[in-house]
């Protein structure tokens, strides 16, 4: 598969700002889903960590570290794809990035 269209393991996802697709893991509040997040170093409204794309300053959305499940660099432009990707339903025992919860 394309490097620029799989999930990898979130040990690898850059730390520098840059957007990028993540799985946040099924929780009692929800199935898997597909999010555009970052990495913040940390501001006077929050502390470092991921952090929602669409968030604004006073209105932070934090993932913490065992609610991402991978990640996937931002696809590329394309007329014949209008949406997120699936979130990543691999084997439920195959870790990509540690235990989790």
């Amino acid at each position: 598969m394309d490097e620029q269209n799989r999930w990898l393991h979130m040990a690898s996802a850059p730390r520098d700002g840059s957007r990028i697709l993540v799985t946040i893991r099924p929780s009692e509040q929800g199935p898997a889903e597909v999010d555009l997040a970052y990495w913040s170093n940390g501001d006077q409204f929050g502390t470092e960590g991921w952090r929602a794309s669409d968030s604004a300053p006073g209105r932070i959305i934090e993932y913490a570290e065992p609610e991402l499940k991978c990640w996937m660099p931002m696809p590329l432009a394309s007329l014949t794809r209008a949406s997120m990707p699936s979130p990543w339903e691999g084997d439920a025992t195959q870790q990509l990035d540690g235990s989790g919860i």
